[in-house]
């Protein structure tokens, strides 16, 4: 196995722990009342992960959606008995611009209190279902810090259908929420090439672009050597003997099942060229100063 390279950075590696039903680009074929009803495969891909980290010697961030922590409470402890940072990802994976302010606080709440209860400590971080804090849902932030949260990583700095506030800092940051509170944001990768913000973060961009472009945008974001990125990838998209669901749009199906043969053996080979540690190892590492805007700053953004 060959090493990675250059030992330096340290980037975050994440996993995104949600069932492959629960994915927005499946939300028109697939209501959250079926949920419970259809064939779950979470755990058994979410424990390939982590044979496949613990084989690399690797610690990754797993945020942790609640109605997965709910059904399979041994797979949590599981992780963090591995020693793997566990974080929020929110309870019902619905997009927080669709949710009103008190339904996010009761569900945000509750899925902490349950994590913190399986593995017996604080959880500190959270991601929004589909990057879904954007600006018109940056109210959410105040919300995260009364909860008790420290740090996030839910802000993509692109433009996209369903997320992203563009012009946000690429960069680890910190935000000064409007009730006063600070929290920590680790955005997700975005590479510049040719004026241009490319996504390069993990998911369905490491699935659909080439590995060997994928591994050149994720250099270019890190300046080549200088930065820790963030990486992320969900269990479902090791999986391509998942259930299949025709009746979805093209461009939902083209988004959803594209590559998952290839993922795994990708993710094998990113292990290799590149260090990876948990999302709170990896910010504490980036050493220049971090960047601290209002949340009012963020409105105002393109």
């Amino acid at each position: 196995m060959s090493s990675p390279e250059g030992k330096s950075p340290l980037h975050a590696m994440s996993i995104d722990v949600e069932d492959y039903f629960h994915v927005a680009a499946l939300s028109g074929v697939i209501r959250p009342e079926q949920w419970g009803s259809l064939p779950s495969r979470v755990e058994r891909n979410t424990e390939r992960l982590l044979e496949l980290f613990d084989s690399h010697d690797v610690k990754s961030t797993f945020f942790v959606l609640g109605w997965v922590a709910d059904r399979f409470p041994q797979l949590i402890k599981k992780l963090a008995d591995h020693g793997h940072e566990i974080a929020s990802h929110g309870y019902s994976h619905q997009l927080i611009y669709n949710q009103s302010r008190e339904t996010f606080r009761e569900e945000t709440i509750r899925s902490k209190a349950l994590l913190e209860d399986i593995i017996g400590r604080e959880v500190n971080g959270y991601r929004a279902a589909s990057y879904s804090i954007t600006k018109e849902s940056l109210w959410a932030l105040d919300i995260l810090s009364e909860a008790g949260f420290t740090w996030d990583s839910s802000i993509f700095p692109i433009r996209h259908d369903r997320y992203g506030i563009p012009d946000s800092p690429s960069a680890p940051y910190s935000i000064e929420t409007a009730n006063g509170n600070v929290l920590r944001e680790f955005p997700l990768t975005t590479a510049h090439v040719m004026g241009m913000a490319i996504p390069a973060a993990g998911g369905g961009y490491f699935r659909q672009f080439p590995y060997p472009v994928f591994r050149y945008l994720f250099r270019n974001a890190s300046g080549f050597g200088d930065r820790p990125q963030m990486f992320y990838l969900h269990p479902w998209e090791i999986d391509p003997d998942q259930p299949r669901y025709n009746n979805a749009s093209w461009f939902s199906r083209f988004r959803h099942y594209t590559n998952l043969d290839c993922c795994y053996g990708r993710l094998e080979r990113l292990l290799q060229d590149f260090r990876f540690g948990t999302v709170s190892e990896s910010y504490n590492a980036y050493e220049p100063d971090k960047t601290l805007l209002r949340s009012n700053q963020m409105i105002r953004l393109a």
